[in-house]
């Protein structure tokens, strides 16, 4: 889940050109036969520097199967819009969001339904009814703070009003970012409903530096100490901390109350009317494979998906650690996928934005 640029990769040899990919992927007769799939990804799975658990996945994929993975990253709903866009002519093999928009690719009819081999170790919160989509990385919604300008976190919301925070303060856009649109999930939670979160949102809106479409491009600012608090998730933070030394993770909670957090799983299905159908089933079978899910904490810093993963790597110890006293709380996602424009124009109106 998050950026203004969409860029295009290969997950081994590089930067390929936008027009070449979508060439490759025509969805001709000729195109079904390639040795290639076509990943529509929020971003997050794939490291600055090529150390992600996308790129190593991509990479064993690729020399085990011999089929080349093309990849394109954006925003959660950002990807959504586009896989909707193309829908006459499919140019994605497999889509990767964040709820909700996993759902609203659903409601949609952009997924066509195929459960990955391992999916049945998938907790039935993780995974359609229906097997639209199932989670490839367990995650959870967070936010993160630079440790070398705060001596601590915050610890609530109300913090945030602070002058200390005036331009210092940066969170992505909700309906364009997944990361974003968790802000707005997790306040309706903590305030109690959509009109104290707006209130409390409104208020907020006079630190805030402004829009952002990319979650990930704020973890820079912060640790650079640009910014001071911004919006994340664990998974994407965590891997970004080893680069990006200042940056701190926590959760916010209501004054008097608990900090909170919730699933914020990467969830992945199978494009309906895909050019390269086989080869997509083949990338979600590899990711829900135990070799690709034991690498979920050790590699992205992540949570796998399969329940019976139990990771013990050193990732996998500072995780569990990280949200220690952390309620975690499980949003109504039938109730959000069918109110998230609503809730959305509500932001919009509440912030000026």
């Amino acid at each position: 889940m998050r950026r203004n640029v969409i860029t295009v990769t290969a997950a081994v040899t590089g930067s390929l050109a936008l027009a070449a990919t979508l060439t490759a992927c025509s969805g001709s007769s000729a195109a079904s036969d390639e040795k290639v799939v076509t990943v529509y990804s929020a971003d997050g799975l794939k490291g600055e520097n090529g150390d992600g658990w996308y790129d190593q996945v991509f990479k064993d994929f690729e020399k085990e199967t011999g089929i080349k993975v093309k990849y394109v990253e954006g925003g959660s709903g950002e990807m959504v819009q586009r896989a909707a866009r193309e829908k006459s002519n499919t140019q994605a093999d497999v889509l990767v969001t964040l709820p909700p928009f996993i759902q609203q690719a659903d409601s949609k009819g952009l997924l066509q339904a195929y459960e990955p081999a391992g999916a049945d170790k998938v907790n039935g919160a993780d995974k359609s009814g229906d097997g639209k989509w199932t989670s490839v990385v367990n995650n959870y919604f967070g936010f993160i703070y630079n440790k070398k300008e705060l001596a601590e976190a915050p610890k609530t919301w109300e913090e945030l009003l602070d002058g200390t925070f005036k331009d210092k303060l940066q969170y992505s856009t909700p309906g364009v970012a997944g990361d974003g649109t968790a802000v707005v999930i997790k306040a309706m939670h903590d305030f109690g409903g959509e009109e104290p979160a707006m209130e409390y949102l409104k208020k907020l809106q006079a630190n805030n530096v402004g829009p952002s479409s990319s979650t990930s491009k704020l973890a820079p600012k912060v640790d650079k100490g640009e910014i001071l608090v911004a919006n994340g998730d664990v998974q994407m933070n965590f891997a970004q901390s080893k680069s990006m030394p200042n940056l701190g993770i926590w959760f916010p909670a209501k004054a008097g109350g608990k900090p909170t957090t919730f699933a914020l799983p990467y969830a992945a299905g199978l494009v309906s009317d895909a050019p390269h159908t086989e080869n997509g089933k083949k990338l979600l079978d590899y990711m829900l494979g135990e070799k690709a899910q034991k690498q979920v904490s050790e590699i992205g810093g992540g949570f796998a998906a399969r329940s019976d993963i139990k990771a013990t790597d050193a990732n996998a110890i500072e995780l569990t650690k990280i949200l220690a006293g952390v309620q975690v709380f499980e949003p109504n996602w039938k109730d959000i996928d069918t109110n998230l424009q609503k809730y959305v124009d509500s932001w919009k109106s509440a912030t000026g934005s």
